[in-house]
Parts: C-alpha cells; sequence; structure tokens
C-alpha cells in the first residue's frame, strides 16, 4: 500500500484532524493482527451489525465498550489450569479489536450466540441536523398595498 502525506491538507484545513488521523491508522494496519475474524453488515440505510467469531469464548469473557466515537472489543480467556491439550487448534488468545465510528452512530445491544458476537449499531441524525424543507412565501405586490392603505 502506498503512503500518503497528508500534511498540505491539514495546514489549511480546520477541524478534520481527525480525518487525517483516521487515514493514518488506516495506512498502519499492514503489520495488524487479523485475530478474531469480523464482518461488516449494512442492513439498511441507519443500522449496522458487526458481527466476530469468538469460538471457545463465553459471553462473560467478553468486554464491550462504547465510548464517544470508539467500540472496543476485548477478550481473555480464563482457562482452567488442569487441562492436559494433545492438539489445540482453537485460539484462545487474548484479543482487543477497536472500531471508529462515525457521529451519530449509537451501539443498541451486542447477543452472543453460536460463538458468534453480533453488536447491532444506528445511526440517529438529530432533528436539528436532518435536511428539511423551506416553504417559499410570495412576497405581497407594492400596489396592492397602496390600494389597501388608500
Amino acid at each position: 500500500m502506498r503512503a500518503y502525506d497528508f500534511a498540505p491538507l491539514s495546514r489549511s484545513t480546520i477541524g478534520y484532524d481527525h480525518l487525517f488521523d483516521l487515514f493514518d491508522a488506516a495506512q498502519r494496519t499492514e503489520g495488524e493482527d487479523h485475530y478474531p475474524p469480523y464482518n461488516i453488515e449494512r442492513q439498511s440505510e441507519d443500522r449496522y451489525q458487526i458481527s466476530l467469531s469468538l469460538a471457545g469464548f463465553s459471553p462473560d469473557e467478553i468486554a464491550v465498550t462504547a465510548e464517544q466515537n470508539v467500540l472496543s472489543i476485548e477478550g481473555r480467556k480464563t482457562e482452567a489450569a488442569n487441562k492436559d491439550y494433545l492438539y489445540r487448534g482453537i485460539s484462545a488468545r487474548p484479543f482487543k479489536r477497536t472500531f471508529n465510528l462515525a457521529d451519530y452512530v449509537k451501539v443498541e445491544g451486542a447477543t452472543f450466540e453460536n460463538g458468534l458476537l453480533q453488536i447491532k449499531l444506528v445511526r440517529e441524525i438529530p432533528e436539528a441536523m436532518k435536511p428539511r424543507r423551506i416553504p417559499i412565501g410570495v412576497a405581497p405586490d407594492p400596489q396592492i398595498e397602496k390600494k389597501r392603505a388608500a
């Protein structure tokens, strides 16, 4: 992947620094660990779902935290010390996966079933931020106003 220098843009813009930070973070993901695997699904215009494959974990070993515009999922396996594996193919390593959420995207809830953690997200734009139609009035005719005054 190519490395882009956003310095010229950041010198001439105000308030977009978080966007440039996201671009920088996306460029640094080349050596990133891809565990656990996940899907991001768009279910409708304002609804999303993140699904993480967490085979071998139980709900009490997973923590889901939403703070400002960041969603964090952490898992830490609590293994019994008396297990003697002949072969261990199911990963049980600790993980932390974070997702940057856009403005007005809220976590609606999370469920864990059959080894899949599903997190439902919804974008709730405040009424004041939604586009609204402005009615167009007709300006009064000055000739008619003169006649009424007389």
